[in-house]
């Protein structure tokens, strides 16, 4: 598949801190990437996953009502091709291992490092290309 081919990365963005989404969302764009949508919570982000034809989301563990692993979970049910990106400031060793079981590709600590944030973001594109 060469480059005209190949799908966009169409992101959206789950968090519930503004300020971390905003940050988040700028580094993003600033690197190029299309951001599609952003959400505060699991219940916004099932209905922006399913209108926004978004391929990648970028998900906080910690939220109110839904955590991010069993959002992550959910969207892996659906058997749909999105690549998750998982979020925390918790850097417990079982918080990871749960990320990735419930079918996150990365998994990044925050407060985030961009450089860390822009290549997880170029893993997702590479694990697309690989499930397309």
């Amino acid at each position: 598949m060469d480059d005209s081919e190949k799908e966009s990365i169409k992101i959206v963005v789950v968090e519930d801190s503004n300020l971390s989404r905003k940050t988040i969302i700028e580094t993003l764009e600033a690197e190029g990437f299309e951001v599609v949508g952003e959400a505060q919570n699991a219940e916004q982000a099932m209905s922006l996953i399913q209108t926004s034809g978004c391929n990648c989301i970028i998900l906080d563990v910690v939220m109110p009502e839904i955590s991010g692993i069993e959002l992550a979970h959910a969207l892996s049910e659906l058997k749909n091709k999105i690549s998750i990106i998982m979020m925390s400031s918790l850097k417990q060793e079982d918080i990871i291992i749960e990320s990735i079981a419930a079918g996150a590709i990365d998994f990044i600590e925050k407060p985030f490092d961009k450089e860390q944030l822009i290549q997880a973001v170029r893993k997702a594109e590479e694990d697309l290309e690989l499930r397309a």
